[in-house]
């Protein structure tokens, strides 16, 4: 299993696009979404954002990526603007796609995974699949490309569970590359050195003016190979 990434190392965030309330930022692996426990854990999304927008106020935090996740993130400037994009991730308001690369090949170009996740308590952090949990989790696929043991996945979370992605696949029998908590103890899963799960595209109406945003980013992992 590779060593977890050290936030403290973490190159910086990209700064994507941002407006007087509100700012898209482009995530690196190993970098926190949120300061974490200890005073290792306080280099994150949060802090590099407060030095770029130092007049910004109140809870800057919308959603979060995993540490090893990359990809599109949005953040709040102000209160009110946090408060508006958080009632429109609970009203499902806003389109998240991610791309994965996961091991083996899925037998249908596309399917729905409708499995309830929840805390697998005796094992924190790790989330577990029960489908007699109480609260639904329900995640879109697409196969975008494939070779003999792997395959690039589109997905699309419908609800925001905690890890739900990477338990997801893991459930279908097809683990995210590179994932230390999900992956079968010997699948070349654990040969990447990192995630391979990018948050690729964003889009939610700008609460201020209504104007529909979209933003992509292309995954930075390596293309599927043999």
């Amino acid at each position: 299993m590779h060593p977890p990434p050290n936030p403290e190392h973490a190159p910086p965030l990209r700064l994507v696009a941002h407006t007087a309330h509100l700012a898209v930022i482009d995530k690196p692996p190993g970098l926190l979404s949120v300061p974490g426990k200890g005073p290792h854990n306080q280099v994150s999304c949060v802090s590099q954002l407060r030095r770029l927008f130092p007049g910004a106020t109140g809870p800057l935090v919308v959603h979060r990526l995993d540490m090893d996740t990359s990809g599109l993130m949005v953040m709040a400037l102000d209160g009110a603007t946090q408060r508006a994009l958080s009632i429109a991730f609970q009203e499902r308001r806003v389109e998240k796609r991610y791309t994965a690369l996961v091991l083996g090949v899925p037998p249908r170009d596309r399917g729905t995974i409708d499995v309830p996740v929840r805390t697998d308590w005796p094992r924190r952090p790790r989330q577990i699949a029960d489908p007699l949990h109480r609260l639904p989790a329900v995640t879109h696929y697409w196969l975008l490309s494939a070779e003999i043991d792997r395959a690039r996945l589109r997905l699309r979370p419908q609800t925001g569970r905690t890890h739900q992605l990477r338990v997801h696949c893991a459930h279908i029998g097809h683990p995210i590359l590179g994932d230390p908590l999900y992956s079968p103890p010997h699948a070349p899963a654990h040969e990447h050195p990192r995630l391979m799960l990018h948050a690729d595209h964003l889009a939610f109406d700008d609460p201020h003016t209504g104007r529909p945003l979209a933003f992509d980013s292309a995954p930075r992992f390596e293309p599927v190979v043999p």
